[in-house]
């Protein structure tokens, strides 16, 4: 078969699958541009191979997303097989990029963390997170009683809601909140958009985790790194101009929310609100990583937080059909059908590891490194670039010095769709599945299994994850898992899922694990981290007496 021939069939097929007149469809569009959903490049990979008798990515369309492009590379033979085909190259740019990272001082590239908060589906806080998650339970559940009330008596919005899954993760009360503990008035406080209250008490619970009295920060190089995304609040409050306060001018401002925080406990340092959507609160670590390292902060609080207080987003991805019909997420399972969307919130308190020796801190664990990049131009906006990803973990392991090898574990972004598992996992193979043997794959979870997809949060949510598991020395179950997804090549790309407890491998001897996490518009992330090991950074350090690793995580405030 020529190229021009494929490109016939090709064109023939997009015309057949759509119903569009042939004059619409051109060699130099991406093939998504005329409306083909995940599922049908899903089957047009396995037409193409019945074609061409070979075997192929069920990702192919997705890196090569024009019809003149699939075309040419698929009868080039060469990298046209997708990321599977271009595995040499990853691996080799990975482990040159390996030998030559982390050239500086490792107590100050690297960056320690020594407190953690979080407030999840079914989890108030550290305690029950863990207990969720090592008990493999999910917080999922019903629209609770008196959430998007206000829209009960709107006939659209009404409809709307009774007609898509509203089955989700949901905080019981996200009204609670101490206003005179933080000094905002009953009236200032109606008008805040719950997103920054949560923040504020879980900055709070986190210092009380890490035992660093929040006054002693008073005016100090403290940096807020907060990912956000939605604005559910200010749709609320614009609703009604006549009960809306010029109080909810900063109160919705999604800018505020880093901000109200460095304002109320009188932090100095960088204050930054980060919106990429789904990658939000780990592009918040990444910067705050940065930050620290450059010495534009001494301390950094990092995370995210998503409420869903209005219905609007949740109705109009439930028409668009991506909701699990089942209501829940089954990440890299052959009976993946969509995600549930979740309220979530998790804060981290970091500091390099050089300071966190010094001052005495419990370690809890090391971000080794990390990378954040782009999709670029893809088959779609809101469409994954497997090349990117690719790009993003080999980034991520050269910052971290890190051989992706030897790498235990990967928190995956994990949404249980599809087409987005298996390109996250072809991926994945691409760069930690090099010369592993089938005896060490790299494992795999999504704590998305547990608690939906907190958006904005959920990168915060498996950072936690993994941090816990490392101080319980457990990797926790990944849920729903019946059977590998039909389009990953498990035993090929060297992975496998964490379908029950078990212990922590440390494949390289110590424990080593990534986060992924993708925003929808294409902006990438993956964080690498350590057990702390005090032998990596001199003689001088000592780890700090063993402490419980949950120490202070129910602290509740006055």
């Amino acid at each position: 078969m020529t190229v021009e021939q494929l490109r016939e069939w090709l064109r023939q097929w997009v015309i057949k699958t759509t119903g569009l007149p042939a004059e619409e469809i051109t060699d130099d569009k991406p093939m998504q541009s005329f409306g083909l959903s995940s599922r049908d490049v899903v089957i047009l990979s396995g037409e193409l191979e019945n074609l061409l008798d070979k075997q192929l990515d069920a990702t192919i369309a997705y890196q090569y997303p024009t019809i003149q492009a699939l075309a040419q590379q698929l009868l080039a033979g060469g990298p046209g097989l997708g990321a599977q085909g271009e595995r040499a190259g990853a691996a080799h740019n990975s482990r040159t990029a390996h030998a030559t990272s982390a050239a500086t001082d490792p107590s100050v590239h690297d960056i320690a963390v020594v407190g953690m908060a979080a407030r999840y589906p079914g989890a108030p806080n550290l305690t029950e997170m863990w207990r969720l998650l090592v008990e493999g339970r999910d917080g999922i559940g019903p629209l609770p009683i008196g959430r998007w009330s206000e829209y009960a008596n709107d006939p659209v919005m009404s409809r709307r809601m009774e007609e898509v899954n509203l089955t989700g993760g949901y905080l019981e009360d996200i009204s609670a909140f101490d206003a005179e503990f933080f000094g905002l008035s009953p009236l200032e406080t109606v008008n805040v958009d719950p997103q920054q209250r949560l923040v504020l008490e879980l900055t709070w619970e986190a210092l009380e985790n890490a035992r660093i009295p929040a006054n002693t920060l008073r005016g100090k190089p403290v940096g807020v790194y907060v990912g956000s995304s939605n604005n559910d609040y200010g749709m609320l409050i614009t609703a009604d101009p006549a009960e809306a306060h010029p109080y909810a001018l900063t109160g919705t401002a999604s800018s505020i929310i880093a901000n109200r925080v460095s304002y109320v406990y009188d932090f100095r340092g960088p204050s930054i609100s980060v919106d990429t959507a789904c990658s939000s609160s780990l592009v918040s670590v990444h910067q705050a990583v940065r930050d620290l390292r450059e010495h534009n902060a001494d301390v950094a609080l990092a995370g995210g937080v998503n409420i869903l207080a209005a219905p609007w987003v949740s109705t109009a991805f439930g028409e668009l059909g991506v909701f699990s019909p089942t209501g829940k997420i089954h990440a890299f399972s052959d009976d993946a059908d969509g995600f549930v969307r979740s309220d979530g919130a998790g804060m981290l308190v970091l500091k390099r590891v050089s300071d966190a020796l010094a001052d005495g801190d419990t370690i809890l664990a090391v971000i080794k490194g990390s990378a954040i990049n782009s999709d670029g131009h893809s088959n779609g906006l809101t469409a994954p670039n497997p090349e990117a990803q690719v790009d993003v973990l080999q980034r991520a392991y050269a910052d971290a010095g890190v051989d992706p090898s030897q790498v235990d574990y990967v928190e995956a972004h994990g949404t249980g769709t599809i087409l987005g598992d298996p390109i996250e996992a072809t991926a994945l193979g691409a760069v930690l599945g090099a010369n592993r043997t089938p005896a060490t794959p790299t494992l795999l979870g999504s704590a998305k299994t547990n608690f939906g997809h907190t958006e904005s949060a959920a990168g915060a949510a498996g950072l936690i994850k993994v941090v816990l598991a490392m101080q319980h020395n457990v990797l926790p179950p990944s849920l729903n898992f019946t059977e590998p997804n039909r389009y990953i090549n498990f035993d090929a790309e060297h992975l496998e899922v964490v379908a029950d407890p078990r212990e922590w491998p440390e494949y390289s001897g110590t424990k080593l694990a990534g986060v992924s996490g993708f925003g929808f518009g294409g902006t990438n992330a993956h964080v690498v981290l350590s057990d702390f090991n005090p032998a990596d950074y001199g003689p001088e350090a000592q780890p700090a007496p063993a402490e419980p690793a949950l120490a202070g995580a129910e602290v509740a405030l006055p």
